[in-house]
């Protein structure tokens, strides 16, 4: 082999190498998004025993494939969905809307087990589907949030859709992150409305 084939084989190698890659490739956000609580009027004591049966214990929600990412979605079209540019959350958003729901719920003054930390569960269980959780540009632009919630007790089990809609300012992360986090705040403050109620 002559010296201008080895300085050519690199070349050739390099171009045989995939167009996209899986993973990996993603360039590295200049900063996580995450959701927070709206800050209560009045936190309870939590000075008296806790009524097991009522007690609620939160599921993780389950999610469609395209929420099994860190990456903000975008739906362009019914059938395409796309990323917002250089914004992830700290974790996948059913983790982070599972806490929500459960902090929201503990400020409305609803006992919440955490079966991890307690290693006990509640008479009811909280569950259900966050399928929408992202930015929606199809006709405007806005973000929402819908959650098919499940609530299983010893008086059966009931189910609700709750949905809500949020103007975003603009496709940057930090205004996504925002305006979802309000979206996501109202949908836990009508559930838990929904399971003081049940």
């Amino acid at each position: 082999m002559t010296r201008t084939s080895l300085l050519l084989l690199p070349l050739l190698l390099g171009a045989c190498s995939p167009i996209v890659q899986i993973g990996g490739n993603t360039p590295r956000p200049n900063a996580v998004y995450t959701l927070s609580a709206a800050p209560p009027t009045a936190v309870p004591a939590g000075t008296a025993p806790i009524d097991m049966a009522r007690a609620v214990t939160v599921d993780t929600p389950s999610i469609p494939g395209a929420l099994q990412t860190l990456r903000m979605p975008v739906s362009v079209s019914d059938t395409t969905i796309q990323y917002v540019k250089g914004a992830q959350w700290s974790e996948q958003p059913n983790r982070l809307f599972q806490r929500l729901l459960a902090d929201t719920l503990v400020h409305a003054g609803i006992a919440v087990v955490d079966q991890r930390s307690s290693g006990q569960t509640g008479g009811r269980r909280l569950t259900g589907q966050l399928m929408a959780f992202g930015l929606d540009v199809r006709d405007g632009r806005q973000v929402k949030v819908r959650f098919d919630a499940t609530l299983a007790g010893p008086d059966g089990v009931r189910q609700r859709r709750f949905e809500r809609e949020a103007p975003v300012a603009s496709a940057d992360g930090a205004d996504v992150a925002l305006a979802l986090n309000g979206a996501a705040n109202l949908v836990a403050v009508d559930v838990a409305a929904w399971v003081k109620g049940a």
